[in-house]
């Protein structure tokens, strides 16, 4: 799932992030999200939040809870 929606995307959830430094070579990071910094609703290049290790990027994939 992507993270375009803010709606998906809550404390405690699992990401992968694209870092301001890696947007050129889209590497991802993966981590826990901290908290939400996007305020819109919606997002063309992810929601901004910030990972529990403080790490801030825009989600690019929600990683499966399965």
């Amino acid at each position: 799932m992507n993270g375009q929606n803010r709606k998906d995307i809550y404390p405690g959830l699992e990401v992968d992030i694209i870092l301001k430094k890696d947007q050129r070579s889209g590497a991802l990071t993966r981590g826990i999200v901290k908290n939400l910094l996007t305020s819109a609703a919606y997002h063309s290049r992810g929601i901004k939040v910030r990972l529990e290790d403080g790490q801030i990027g825009r989600v690019a994939f929600i990683v499966d809870e399965e």
